[in-house]
């Protein structure tokens, strides 16, 4: 009995180990799969646009003398204002794209008292430049064709002509609409 007990006890510490060691060789064969698998799966990586975008059309359609009420309406409100330079107000525009380096556009406008006295800061894309950039790094999808074949329309067959329904006549409908009643928000009696 004793000599049964030791042979299943080293016959379990030889399944152990070898459990053990298989379990070891699995580890380094999904290690190199989920490599794999995770150089084909990539993440979706979107665009980060952060500020205010300020067009080139726009910069051209400030004007010294300008209200700041009139800046604002057509920049939009500044995002930075300071206490120490209330009269100096800053748009700046960054984009990050996952396949390029960071830009960074800058406006800065100067104000004297409540009307625009100059503006300075980088050269501003047009409207339809920057728009042409935002889809730029992607590959072109496949358009599909949005027109039926003859063989296709032919499946569906014509709508009939509603004439055929009866219409109700006019003097039946009423020329206003009624006025809607509702009861009252408080009650009449106390």
């Amino acid at each position: 009995m004793p000599d049964k007990a030791c042979c299943n006890a080293r016959l379990g510490r030889i399944l152990l180990a070898s459990a053990a060691l298989a379990a070891l060789a699995a580890c380094g064969s999904l290690d190199g799969a989920s490599r794999r698998v995770a150089s084909v799966v990539t993440p979706y990586k979107i665009d980060i646009v952060q500020g205010n975008f300020v067009s080139r059309e726009q910069v051209q359609a400030l004007q010294p003398g300008m209200s700041r009420q009139q800046v604002r309406e057509l920049l939009g409100t500044p995002l930075m204002t300071s206490l120490f330079h209330a009269d100096r107000w800053e748009y700046v525009f960054t984009i990050k794209r996952p396949s390029a380096e960071m830009e960074s556009r800058k406006l800065t406008v100067f104000f004297q008292g409540d009307a625009l006295a100059r503006h300075e800061g980088d050269e501003m894309p047009s409207e339809t430049e920057f728009v042409a950039t935002l889809g730029s790094h992607k590959g072109k999808p496949k358009v599909p064709t949005l027109e039926a074949t003859e063989a296709q329309l032919a499946r569906y067959p014509a709508r009939k002509a509603e004439a055929a329904a009866p219409q109700a006549p006019a003097a039946a409908m009423p020329s206003e609409p009624q006025p809607a009643r509702y009861p009252p928000l408080e009650s009449t009696a106390r």
